[in-house]
């Protein structure tokens, strides 16, 4: 059997830290508005940070499925995007160590990966394994956005009442790392933001706020949040500009609203996932964005 710490080198200068927080996020998997992403990307541009160890994504990823940008001058190749897939440490706003893990999903080797991760959580003496991400939701985003808490034991946990009873969905790394780590005895858990469906396709800043916010709650770290709530205010600002021009959306989700208010208030106990949950004039809605998207696109290029 392969060797899980054959996966990863650890840098010489790895810093001894006293059982820090490990908050983790992997490009590919399902991530509505961007919120796992632009978290802890928003946390690795505001904090300082150093690489503490770094996985062989030779091993783990299927370059033909996602192929690096290489750059083309003249006559020669000139340079190439290595994905990276790494480990850096880290201090919050009070000086609090931690952790973050980020990169590319692996596409091979699931077991064999979460083994490695399992190795670096016991090296490096990490107390708690967080994730973050968003998945679609048909809510409206006038409302606070919700969150799902899971987590390998339930007193990670505050009692909620969850949207979800038992399903299946497609599985991912992070939720394998959870799942695995978790039944080995170690505190796993995880965050899901419910982001309007009309969003998930776009960069939703508030996503990642609401995110970071109940990893605060969770753990007591304190981010930089100044320039992430600026990124919020400027995007909703320019959904309610599209929205008061047009009658259709602002009806939309109007209707939305109503149906939040009413799920809210016990009125209704369907699930408010996007697959499931009736949406006015859903078609209307999501194309008219689609177009808003483009045209922000546009201008921003």
């Amino acid at each position: 059997m392969s060797d899980p710490t054959d996966l990863y080198k650890l840098a010489d200068d790895a810093p001894e830290l006293d059982d820090p927080v490990l908050l983790y996020h992997f490009d590919g998997f399902v991530d509505a508005g961007g919120a796992g992403r632009l978290a802890l990307g928003h946390l690795l541009a505001e904090l300082e940070h150093r690489v503490v160890a770094t996985f062989d994504v030779d091993r783990l990823l299927d370059y033909r499925s996602r192929r690096p940008i290489m750059t083309f001058d003249t006559d020669r190749w000139v340079d190439c995007e290595s994905p990276e897939l790494a480990v850096y440490a880290t201090e919050d706003a009070t000086g609090t160590p931690f952790l973050i893990m980020s990169g590319p999903e692996p596409d091979r080797e699931w077991e064999l990966f979460t083994s490695a991760v399992g190795s670096l959580v016991d090296r490096l003496g990490v107390s708690k394994l967080i994730t973050v991400h968003g998945i679609p939701m048909a809510v409206p985003h006038t409302r606070p956005l919700g969150v799902t808490a899971h987590a390998s034991r339930p007193e990670l946990i505050n009692a909620q009442t969850s949207a979800f009873s038992r399903v299946q969905v497609p599985g991912s790394a992070a939720a394998l790392i959870e799942l695995r780590l978790g039944a080995q005895g170690k505190d796993a858990l995880g965050y899901a933001v419910h982001v309007p469906h009309y969003l998930s396709q776009a960069e939703y800043p508030h996503a990642a706020v609401t995110a970071l916010e109940a990893v605060t709650k969770g753990t007591g770290l304190v981010f930089p949040m100044e320039t992430l709530h600026d990124a919020a205010e400027r995007t909703t600002a320019e959904i309610e500009e599209q929205i008061q021009a047009s009658e259709e959306l602002s009806t939309a989700i109007s209707g939305l609203e109503q149906q939040y208010d009413a799920f809210a208030a016990g009125a209704e106990r369907e699930s408010l996932m996007a697959e499931s949950a009736p949406m006015p004039t859903g078609d209307e809605l999501a194309a008219q964005f689609e177009q808003f998207l483009a045209e922000r696109d546009e201008r921003d290029n």
